[in-house]
């Protein structure tokens, strides 16, 4: 029978007391950053006390605002027409959509890269697909208009720098004009059917799924058309950047070597049962989850409980839209007593798999896309 000793390596993390998020864990406090276990992320469609916090600075004050009145600034190198439009103006003036789409932070995983990297240690449960309201970010620009050099797009946000100088922006990041333009690309100012929650971007924000989700911009207040790779903070150095090629675990890599994250890579996450349960031999129980692929579909997804050798197909859903991500279930029995782990793996559509192991090593720690894993003990 496997004991508690035996669980403790893939059971992690503490509670947390932020309100709204309870069972939630706290990474860092100042700027806060909160994570969601795994079993807390079963459903089809994550709720706002479930999703996952990512702050770079402080978020503003909006107790008292009227947000029909918070002001979107178009401007840029490569805006046509430089123009204001308050939310209210956005609802009015262009069309409406809902979409599911899935947000996951660049880093999520980081805690397992050795030697360490630098930064929150995230595990696995800095990921979250709601469903966003709000306007086609396509539409807003063809608005303003975008000359023919356009070739990125860079937000600002209402949030302040943790020094406190008003000067400074926490992040200010963005995406090629090609993702900006996708069907998929949002401006939303609701989540789940509600207004966005303070700490998810109230009144508005960027939602651009299945890259980094520093892309997507909270407390959006301006849009920027450039001519040139948005150079704002966290564009440049080794933020969000991981080396061009293959380099050596605990390697030093010069800034003009490394690479902007674009679309995130094919991962999975095992959402039920939670790591460290006991189950009884010879009784069926179903395994679930979700697996995603950045820009790209999920074509496959297996499990294991022999630690990777064999594999067992899944019954996998289609998405509910393109960007969501996509669930699916398959039934698990275990003959004998004593201490299994059940492993998970994803395949995109072209074909590229998770890692059993860890992926490429790199300064940050970002893209940490290895086979989740749950522990089970089997009386």
């Amino acid at each position: 029978m496997a004991t508690a000793a035996m669980l403790a390596p893939v059971v992690r993390g503490q509670a947390t007391s932020v309100p709204g998020k309870e069972g939630l864990r706290v990474l860092n406090e100042r700027p806060l950053n909160v994570e969601t276990p795994a079993h807390l992320l079963d459903d089809r469609v994550t709720p706002a006390a479930r999703m996952f916090v990512r702050n770079n600075g402080i978020p503003p004050d909006t107790r008292d605002i009227d947000p029909l009145d918070w002001t979107l600034e178009l401007a840029g190198e490569a805006c046509v027409r430089p123009t204001r439009l308050t939310l209210r103006e956005l609802k009015e003036r262009f069309e409406h959509r809902t979409l599911q789409l899935q947000l996951e932070c660049g880093g999520n995983g980081r805690s397992e890269f050795h030697p360490p990297a630098r930064g929150n240690q995230w595990t696995t449960g800095a990921v979250a697909c709601p469903a966003w309201t709000g306007v086609r970010l396509r539409d807003v620009l063809d608005y303003c208009g975008m000359t023919d050099d356009a070739i990125y797009i860079g937000y600002e946000s209402a949030d302040t720098h943790l020094s406190g100088d008003p000067t400074k922006q926490p992040i200010s990041r963005g995406a090629p004009v090609p993702k900006a333009v996708e069907d998929e690309s949002m401006i939303a100012w609701a989540m789940n059917g509600e207004p966005l929650p303070p700490l998810h971007g109230f009144p508005l924000r960027l939602v651009i799924g299945g890259w980094p989700g520093s892309v997507s911009g909270k407390w959006l207040s301006r849009i920027l058309v450039r001519d040139r790779v948005h150079d704002g903070p966290k564009m440049g150095g080794q933020s969000y950047r991981v080396p061009c090629d293959p380099v050596a675990p605990g390697a030093t890599v010069a800034d003009e070597d490394m690479c902007i994250i674009e679309s995130m890579p094919v991962k999975s996450l095992i959402t039920h049962p939670q790591s460290g349960v006991h189950r009884v031999r010879g009784e069926p129980f179903v395994v679930r989850g979700h697996a995603w692929a950045g820009d790209l579909r999920v074509a496959e997804v297996f499990t294991s409980v022999d630690y990777g050798a064999s594999w067992q197909k899944t019954v996998l859903e289609r998405p509910v839209n393109r960007l969501a991500w996509q669930h699916w279930s398959t039934s698990v029995t275990l003959p004998r007593p004593g201490y299994y782990e059940v492993w998970a793996r994803a395949i995109d559509e072209q074909g590229r798999s998770q890692p059993v192991v860890m992926p490429a090593w790199n300064p940050r720690g970002y893209l940490n896309n290895a086979c989740h894993r749950v522990a089970l003990a089997v009386t």
